[in-house]
Formats: C-alpha cells, structure tokens, sequence
C-alpha cells in the first residue's frame, strides 16, 4: 500500500517535469499549498516549480523517508532526509500533510531539520 509519505517522496525525486507534474496532478489537490521557511507556494504549477529549483540546486541526489510516517484522520507526519543516493543526508526535514477526502494531499507545512551551512 502506498502511503501520503510515499507519494509525496515520488515527486520531490521526479526529476523530470513531465513525470512530476503527472504525480502533482494524480496525487496532489489542485489548489494543493506547500510552506516551509523558504517558501509559501500555492497551486500545483507553482509547487511544481519550487521542486524544479530544488532539484536543479541538488542535482542527482535523492529524498528517503527517515523513520516511520505517524498519521490519525488526514494528517500525516513524517521526516524525510535529502543526499546523494546511499549517502547520508545533507538536509533532513520534519514535513506534515494535510490530505483530503480522497487521501490526495492538500497542504504541506515543512520544518527544515538540518542544513547545510
């Protein structure tokens, strides 16, 4: 069974913009909202492109789930680590989800744990 966490994790590792903006529009609401302290996006055309810059900043490394997600009703909560694939990661982060009826994720609200100076 794949869970928020897991979906959530496919886009932010779709590096292409075809396949991220297919995992936006299959996983995320389309008035979805994404905060973290660096960003306050809203709508999957932006979220999409706040990945892009992302990924264009960290080129070829990979978000991984750290931990076990912790859900009750819609709300998901998980930490999640980003780093060159195997490696340990540079930046680990504390995301919580907020999903909908049809489990699609609507809003994002993200700490960031760990960065690199």
């Amino acid at each position: 069974m794949t869970t928020i966490a897991d979906r959530y994790l496919q886009t932010w590792n779709a590096s292409e913009t075809n396949a991220r903006d297919r995992l936006l529009s299959e996983h995320w609401t389309e008035a979805a909202t994404y905060t973290d302290p660096m960003v306050d996006v809203a709508g999957r055309d932006q979220i999409s492109a706040t990945i892009g810059a992302v990924r264009e900043q960290f080129p070829g490394f990979e978000f991984t789930l750290i931990g076990q997600p912790d859900a009750h009703h819609n709300f998901t909560r998980f930490q999640w680590g980003l780093g060159p694939t195997g490696a340990e990661p540079i930046v680990i982060g504390f995301d919580i989800v907020v999903s909908d009826e049809q489990d699609r994720i609507q809003q994002v609200i993200g700490f960031l744990d760990k960065v690199p100076a």
